[in-house]
């Protein structure tokens, strides 16, 4: 519905935000080595080895023992660096990218690490809540991504970013209008494709978590619903003119133009 392409909005509180692009790695090497350098046998088997099963975690099933790599409960964490194919990645990956690096820049690194854990957790546990005993493995960064969503709808309703309308019409709108459709188009599916092989659910407990997790997770002192925002820094007036008289900001997309 919306693909997000950048958002204006500036890191305030670290120079670069290393997690986001560690994470990002990690699901790209993960995507690599299981989807591409093995076989279509191995790939299923580390999907059932290492992805999120409710019948197992809830003791409804057991594994077979050769597929026994992890405690059942890591499958809570393990299951968002996995993939089932590049869309997937690449989909969760772009998310990640764009609106990652301001969570990050809000929590500071280490816990926003420990934020994005716990999203994936409960994403899992809705998830495994709506199916307790399905045998399908849940895998994909969703649930975790979901909670990132969740939060910068919480910090950065009112930031401009740049989306793809229905993947070819390119927008400049606030965060909240594309965030709150899509979490309403999560919840409409919920009901609607109860059975459908995307989980809807990760995707709502994902976005909760988020949502309520950054409110008591967040640096001291930054504002929730952009209530400090600063224009044009957040949010770019196209009547304004250039300003003269301001230091030139950091140009280097890696730190997505921090001002510190």
């Amino acid at each position: 519905m919306f693909i997000p392409l950048q958002d204006a909005n500036v890191l305030k509180h670290i120079k670069l935000q290393y997690v986001t692009l560690t994470l990002i790695a990690l699901n790209v090497l993960a995507y690599l080595f299981v989807n591409v350098l093995t076989d279509t046998a191995t790939m299923q088997a580390t999907f059932v080895s290492f992805g999120y099963i409710p019948a197992v975690v809830n003791d409804f099933e057991e594994l077979p023992v050769e597929l026994v790599y992890i405690p059942e409960n890591l499958s809570l964490i393990s299951y968002s660096f996995l993939h089932g194919d590049f869309m997937h990645l690449m989909g969760n990956m772009l998310f990640l990218w764009v609106f990652g690096d301001n969570i990050e820049d809000a929590l500071g690194h280490i816990r926003f690490l420990i934020f994005y854990v716990l999203c994936a957790i409960a994403g899992a546990l809705a998830h495994g809540f709506m199916d307790q005993v399905s045998v399908a493995p849940l895998i994909g960064a969703s649930g975790a991504v979901a909670g990132i969503i969740g939060a910068y709808l919480v910090l950065h309703p009112k930031v401009r970013v740049w989306v793809l309308a229905f993947s070819r019409i390119p927008l400049r709108v606030p965060a909240y209008i594309p965030l709150i459709i899509w979490i309403g188009f999560q919840i409409f599916m919920v009901f609607a494709m109860p059975e459908d092989a995307v989980s809807w659910g990760a995707h709502i407990g994902g976005f909760a978590a988020g949502a309520i997790l950054v409110v008591f997770m967040r640096r001291r002192g930054v504002p929730l619903f952009d209530q400090n925002l600063v224009t044009p820094e957040a949010v770019v007036v196209e009547t304004e003119p250039a300003v003269a008289n301001t230091k030139e900001r950091d140009t280097n997309i890696w730190g997505r133009g921090s001002s510190t």
